[in-house]
Order: structure tokens, then C-alpha cells, then sequence
């Protein structure tokens, strides 16, 4: 493995933690009361009774095709990138956009 390369599983563990503060997974749990929609059991913090839940993918989560995306589009080789302070970094967008 190259050294210089992010690993797979910081990309992965990042977009967990991006997954689980998301607006969408938020409306998720509001949607289902934070009630588990297989057998019925809510979701709780209750010493004692502690029941916790979670967001389940319903069509899975294609890891393979995410980090071939990321590493091609953001996370490219050095030799791609440079820096630029921020004002050149703008003028380059608008640039490219414009």
C-alpha cells in the first residue's frame, strides 16, 4: 500500500461520522419514532433499559463504488494538485466556471 494514500478506512470511518450527524438519518429516526421497524422495539436511553437502534441502508452502501469515486475525484495523486492561497484559489473557479 502506498503510504502517501489515505487509507480505506479513514475514508470510511469520516464518512460513518458524516452519515450518523446527517439531516437525512435525523428525519430517518423522526420518521420511525426511533422505533425499530422489524419487531417493534423503541429506541431507548433508559438506565436499565437501554435499547439502541440504528439507520439501516435499505439498499446497502456501495463502499467499493464511493472510494473509487473519492480517490478519483478528491483524493488524487500530489502530482494534480497544488497550492494556491485562497484569493487565487477562487479566481481559478470562477475561471473554470465562468
Amino acid at each position: 500500500m502506498n503510504k502517501n494514500k489515505t487509507p480505506k478506512s479513514r475514508i470510511k470511518a469520516a464518512l460513518r461520522q458524516l452519515s450518523l450527524r446527517s439531516r437525512e438519518r435525523a428525519a430517518a429516526v423522526k420518521r420511525d419514532r426511533n422505533i425499530c421497524q422489524a419487531c417493534g422495539k423503541k429506541g431507548s436511553k433508559a438506565k436499565g433499559r437501554e435499547i439502541k437502534t440504528c439507520v439501516h441502508h435499505k439498499n446497502g452502501i456501495k463502499w467499493d463504488k464511493i472510494m473509487k469515486f473519492i480517490y478519483k475525484e478528491l483524493l488524487v495523486d500530489s502530482s494534480k494538485q497544488e497550492v494556491l492561497c485562497v484569493e487565487c484559489h477562487k479566481k481559478e473557479h470562477e475561471h473554470k466556471e465562468g
